[in-house]
């Protein structure tokens, strides 16, 4: 057994001169550990090491008795037996911040995970934010550009607000992810900091080649808690990588963008510690807390006077059911919902968002101005009228619609396609070159629309173009 100086050295605490409080495993119980201190008992979320090669990493969730915590490893837990010697680190887990976090890839310790061998130096900041002052959140509302049409001007995103991504598996709510990221970047001086849930390790790898493909990679940080670590760490990387995010606010007053994929996710991996804990679980399964801990996670993303953190967070709503718990608590804190819809995908209209039951709270005339407000007013009521005239037409024809209708019918339709878009992201599957497109440009192509001047055009002219102005006559 190595002596404790050395145990000291490698936590790095400030306390040398302090004799180490130390403790013993008396049970194992998958990621869950009983851990008997003789004389100090830990704080709760305080940080216990246990050395090895790798060293493993326990938080402490409840104190059993006097000399007893109740713990979850944040680490693989292969080869722990009882006896076994635990030190208290006397703090709870804090991660390294600084400039030097750009561009590189982190786990929820905040170790560099990229392969560089170069080390991030800097201030060390606890991973939980402790008496928030709600006089310092800036309560003025402002949009959040993002470039792409039907987001913009359906469901503008607020500067400091949160936006979900609500749908099924294989919608596209990661491939829109990346390109709200790309998109933003390029127009705003911000930092830009993805953090992966249980994501695979597949999908890690595409991002990060996708952003330094894009020449982003020196504004963005990524932090992932992959989907074969341990519950406690997924459970606990949103977190960390908040904390980056906060840093980058607060110390160097940038605005920072932060995308979180997948809620759900984060959701699955408290409610598998949950379980581990030996809680009863409340409806479908999950943990009687899970309105407290996304709450504990969403409430810190906000504006302050020193800059802004704009969450956008893929949901992944399961088997389709919105009425699912985890999705109606993550409702709850956003400013903006977008729907991607399975029916728009089937047809091929990407993104496949549901033009109608997506909506954000800013879409209101004293914030986006009333020419926005009238035209997506107008875009969403000939939408609806097209939904409502779907069953005659699929029963009776087109041609037995009033001409009226034939008329709402072909502009609707029109609409539906002009809000596709193509995306930089595909256009290495698609062979289509994509980008960002303006509010403006957004508003003026649904104006011309709505007023019939592409009556006589036929709909694919205007399908999975930008600009009108821009893009129509190129079409074949």
């Amino acid at each position: 057994m190595r002596s404790n100086d050395h145990i000291k050295t490698d936590l790095r605490t400030d306390r040398e001169h302090v004799a180490p409080n130390i403790g013993y495993i008396i049970s194992v119980r998958g990621s869950v550990l009983d851990i008997y201190f003789p004389v100090n008992l830990p704080e709760i979320n305080n940080m216990l090491v246990i050395p090895g090669d790798p060293k493993v990493v326990v938080e402490v969730r409840y104190q059993i008795d006097k000399h007893s915590i109740r713990g979850l490893s944040l680490s693989p837990v292969a080869g722990l037996k009882r006896g076994m010697e635990v030190y208290d680190t006397g703090a709870e887990l804090k991660i390294k911040v600084s400039e030097d976090l750009l561009g590189r890839i982190f786990n929820v310790f905040g170790d560099t995970t990229d392969g560089l061998k170069s080390a991030v130096e800097g201030i060390e900041m606890s991973i939980y934010t402790k008496d928030f002052k709600a006089h310092k959140k800036d309560s003025s509302s402002s949009i959040q550009m993002t470039g792409i049409k039907a987001i913009d001007l359906l469901s503008p995103i607020e500067r400091g607000g949160k936006a979900g991504l609500f749908g099924g598996a294989g919608v596209g709510k990661t491939v829109l992810i990346m390109e709200l990221m790309r998109n933003m970047l390029k127009s705003h001086k911000g930092i830009s900091l993805f953090c992966g849930v249980g994501e695979r390790n597949r999908e890690a790898v595409e991002m990060y080649k996708e952003i330094r493909r894009a020449g982003v990679l020196d504004h963005t940080i990524l932090v992932f808690g992959q989907m074969n670590e341990p519950p406690g760490a997924r459970a606990r990387v949103a977190h960390t990588a908040l904390t980056m995010a906060e840093y980058f606010r607060d110390h160097k007053r940038r605005d920072v963008l932060l995308l979180i994929d997948n809620i759900y996710r984060f959701v699955q991996a408290g409610s598998e510690v949950s379980g581990l804990m030996g809680k009863i679980n409340s409806r479908l399964g999950y943990q009687p807390t899970l309105g407290s801990e996304l709450a504990e996670l969403e409430e810190r993303i906000c504006s302050t006077e020193n800059g802004a953190i704009t969450s956008v967070q893929a949901v992944y709503v399961p088997a389709d059911d919105f009425n699912d718990p985890a999705v109606t608590h993550t409702f709850s804190h956003l400013s903006a919902f977008i729907v991607l819809s399975r029916e728009r995908a089937n047809q091929g209209l990407y993104p496949a968002i549901d033009l109608l039951k997506s909506g954000s709270k800013m879409l209101s005339m004293h914030i986006v101005g009333r020419r926005h407000y009238v035209i997506a007013q107008r875009v969403k009521e000939m939408l609806s009228q097209y939904s409502e005239l779907k069953d005659i037409i699929s029963m009776l024809g087109l041609e037995e619609l009033s001409r009226d209708d034939r008329l709402v019918v072909n502009r609707a339709r029109k609409l539906e396609r002009f809000l596709t878009q193509p995306f930089g992201v595909t256009q290495q599957f698609t062979g289509v070159e994509g980008g960002p497109v303006s509010l403006e440009e957004t508003i003026n192509g649904c104006e011309r629309i709505i007023a019939g001047d592409f009556d006589d055009l036929p709909e694919r002219k205007l399908y999975m173009i930008g600009a009108i102005e821009r893009d129509i006559y190129e079409k074949v």
